[in-house]
């Protein structure tokens, strides 16, 4: 990957600010990574996260409903923002000449949001028509991201549901979002990037001049989300009436990617390892060999590699037919990895895995869009964008004994499964 030039600094206002330049593109970005996502929710609010994702693009105390996007999208641009288990992101992509307007956008949301009864309202009928959409009336809706969390983890942080119960949403008061956001939205709990076709001194002078006088408060005291590993195996059974087959998803803990990071890009790659590509041992055994599951894919991270801190959940799922036990694939899932826990992948079988992940990150680099917000999670998480940047690198260093040892601990350590049985019509004749 080409060397990034990375700028570092803080606004006395606590605002951390990184700066990344590129001459080779006409556009740039800025984001904006708040450092709050579904675990540091309140109990008894599941989904708010979510839903004040949703409160800061009603307008702010400057802008009316609808001029930020009116701004952008008259500029040629384009924005959006997600939540995330550990963090809330905003962002917008301009042409070059329409940084400070993009900086100031970001900087007059951050500032005062626009939170008021009706934004409220109307933005809390609009997550749970987003649910209804996304989770109870798609098939395998939740699935595994919201329904294996509960049987993996036993805290309200890691277990609950960060979509939101509907009726924990229509609870949200405008005191809730107040206090949510003077908690959160502290300019020392956020960090800006500022990525593409730019003059770093320039700016950081517009960085200071837009975002400098946003007032200091007190910034939140983290908490560790660290919980026992289970010692056992859990099992759940979940009805859904849209699935038209069986499914299942196995989940298990990993490393700390702050504290171990090359035994948490073993278990990457065994990722990759399992289930990328028609040559990986899931995919051979499982849907070509002994034809037990329609599907099957296996990776690292709830929400991707290297999206959240400790603690994170690697995944096994699959769908298969009504007809298959369960219980012989979860048999056949064992056995690849008593395999790898044994022997390790061969070099040539991880070189491949490798050389996928190689490809798949540079063409990630190659959108500024990415790479902006794959630095700013990476500086948030781990206080070291530079992860970004060294990934291929570090990849191609994991060994077969680092995969092998991955494979090893997810055989010695509980887990949890969860199956899926359909519960339609068709799933009752079946």
């Amino acid at each position: 990957m080409p060397a990034v030039e990375l700028h570092r600094t803080t606004l006395p206002n606590g605002l951390r600010v990184l700066i990344v330049p590129d001459p080779t593109t006409p556009v740039v970005g800025v984001a904006v990574h708040v450092d709050v996502g579904f675990r540091s929710e309140p109990e008894g609010r599941t989904g708010f996260a979510h839903l004040f994702e949703h409160l800061m693009f009603q307008g702010s105390e400057s802008l009316e409903k609808l001029a930020h996007f009116r701004h952008v999208q008259g500029s040629g641009g384009m924005f959006n923002g997600s939540t995330h288990q550990d963090y809330t992101d905003y962002f917008e992509v301009l042409p070059a000449a329409g940084l400070e307007r993009g900086l100031f956008l970001e900087a007059d949301r951050l500032r005062a949001p626009k939170l008021t009864v009706q934004n409220l309202r109307n933005q809390v009928d609009v997550v749970k028509e987003e649910i209804r959409l996304n989770v109870l009336n798609r098939p395998y809706g939740g699935f595994p991201w919201i329904l294996l969390p509960p049987i993996l983890y036993d805290t309200f942080p890691n277990a609950h549901n960060g979509y939101g119960d509907f009726s924990e949403l229509e609870q949200a008061s405008l005191d809730d979002a107040a206090a949510f956001f003077d908690t959160y939205y502290a300019p020392g709990n956020a960090q800006v990037t500022v990525a593409g076709y730019l003059d770093v001194d320039e700016t950081l002078r517009l960085v200071e001049k837009h975002f400098g006088d946003i007032p200091a408060r007190p910034t939140p005291q983290r908490p560790s989300f660290a919980e026992p590993v289970p010692g056992a195996q859990r099992r759940q059974v979940v009805p859904d009436a849209q699935a038209p087959l069986p499914a299942l998803a196995l989940g298990y803990r990993m490393p700390d990617p702050g504290t171990d990071l090359d035994g948490y890009l073993g278990h990457v790659l065994l990722g990759s390892v399992l289930g990328d590509g028609e040559a990986a041992r899931l995919q051979r055994r499982l849907v070509h060999t002994d034809e037990l599951v329609t599907d099957v894919s296996a990776s690292a991270g709830l929400m991707g590699p290297l999206d959240a801190r400790d603690p994170d959940t690697f995944t096994i799922s699959a769908r298969h037919p009504a007809a298959v036990d369960p219980d012989d694939v979860l048999t056949a899932v064992d056995e690849e990895l008593d395999k790898l826990a044994a022997v390790g992948p061969s070099a040539d079988e991880l070189a491949r895995q490798v050389a996928r992940w190689s490809a798949w990150l540079h063409q990630e680099n190659d959108s500024l869009t990415d790479r902006m917000l794959g630095l700013g999670a990476r500086e948030l998480l781990y206080g070291r964008a530079e992860i970004a940047v060294e990934l291929p690198d570090r990849l191609a260093a994991v060994t077969p004994d680092h995969v092998r040892a991955a494979a090893g601990a997810l055989c010695s350590s509980g887990r949890a499964v969860l199956l899926i049985e359909p519960a339609g019509d068709e799933g009752e004749q079946a």
